[in-house]
């Protein structure tokens, strides 16, 4: 089975159903929805402080895959021998702006430079929340590959990746790394744009990861949608899926699931252990900073969903079904 690639309408890509984008229409009633909202969207206390060991990655996982939550979507994954980063967020802020925007609950739990090797970098879509310019440039001018999103190369060449090292890819295309791992890039239902003239005029996307004993997906944002299905005819089952539960709203259903649609695609990919991720870093939707993932325990017993939650930062083997609570502690 074949996925379809990406469509475009004019130079605007589009999602592979009608979806509201809640865009600038909406803008009054969201404003009004967190005006009148009344839950703990930051933390009362002070999340962590987490902190990685890096001397863990001196020894590969037992089992050969293990993930690292360095928080929201980005994920530290070591799969069958290579090292996998997604959506690298660094920055103290979700934002064009140092000054102002959603700033992180807790610092990042490794510094940037305490990362081991790096095999690859992949990035899903251009929003400040996925795709940190100072992050970025970071690892400008190294030999990184970086897998990107139709249209996100530039944004990495401008900040100093070398351009031999950029691969942008459309949904259905596949790449291989390290001659064992083959990340293919899959649909998801979101939208793009860093800025007022640009909107959807970038990809987005999700990832299936593949290596020789594992099998893994990377559902960056998505609201629910039939390809979630497809995708798990196509190349499930999986061994994890990692799928946003936070930042959802009443006026944002079609472009973020919340727990309740995440734990159907879970279902839908055909996925063994559900990762929650997306929740619980930046305050970006008008619910409490940890209710998704309580959400998430209620769905995944009442939906016989085993789930994999480690604690952020902690280097964690994938082996059964794990439940960290380290939320529980700062509530």
């Amino acid at each position: 089975m074949s996925l379809q690639a990406s469509l475009k309408k004019g130079k605007k890509y589009i999602n592979v159903i009608p979806t509201d984008e809640a865009g600038f229409g909406k803008m009054i009633p969201i404003l009004r929805e967190y005006m009148g909202n009344k839950a703990e969207n930051t933390p009362k206390k002070q999340l962590g402080p987490f902190k990685t060991d890096v001397s863990i990655y001196d020894t590969p996982p037992e089992n050969g895959l293990r993930i690292t939550w360095v928080g929201h979507s980005s994920i530290l994954i070591e799969i069958d021998g290579k090292r996998i980063l997604t959506d690298p967020v660094w920055g103290e802020r979700a934002s064009f702006s140092k000054y102002f925007g959603p700033k992180r609950f807790f610092e990042p739990p490794i510094a940037l430079s305490d990362l081991p090797p790096l095999d690859a970098v992949l990035l899903s879509h251009d929003h400040y929340d996925h795709l940190d310019k100072n992050t970025i440039k970071f690892f400008a001018g190294t030999s990184i590959p970086f897998y990107c999103s139709i249209g996100v190369g530039p944004y990495l060449a401008q900040w100093g990746i070398l351009r031999n090292f950029i691969t942008e890819m459309d949904w259905g295309d596949s790449v291989l790394v390290g001659n064992e791992i083959v990340i293919t890039s899959t649909p998801s239902r979101h939208f793009s744009g860093r800025g007022i003239v640009n909107r959807n005029e970038t990809l987005w996307a999700s990832f299936v990861i593949k290596g020789p004993n594992h099998n893994i997906y990377f559902g960056a944002d998505s609201g629910w949608s039939p390809s979630f299905a497809e995708i798990g005819e196509a190349f499930g089952p999986f061994d994890l899926t990692m799928l946003e539960v936070g930042a959802y709203g009443k006026y944002w259903a079609d472009i973020h699931m919340g727990p309740d649609h995440a734990s159907n695609a879970h279902i839908a990919l055909k996925g063994k252990l559900m990762m929650p991720i997306h929740y619980g870093t930046f305050n970006l939707a008008p619910h409490a900073w940890y209710e998704p993932v309580e959400r998430l325990e209620k769905y995944a017993k009442d939906k016989k969903i085993s789930l994999f939650v480690p604690e952020p930062g902690k280097p964690t083997d994938v082996k059964a079904a794990y439940n960290s609570a380290w939320w529980k502690k700062f509530m």
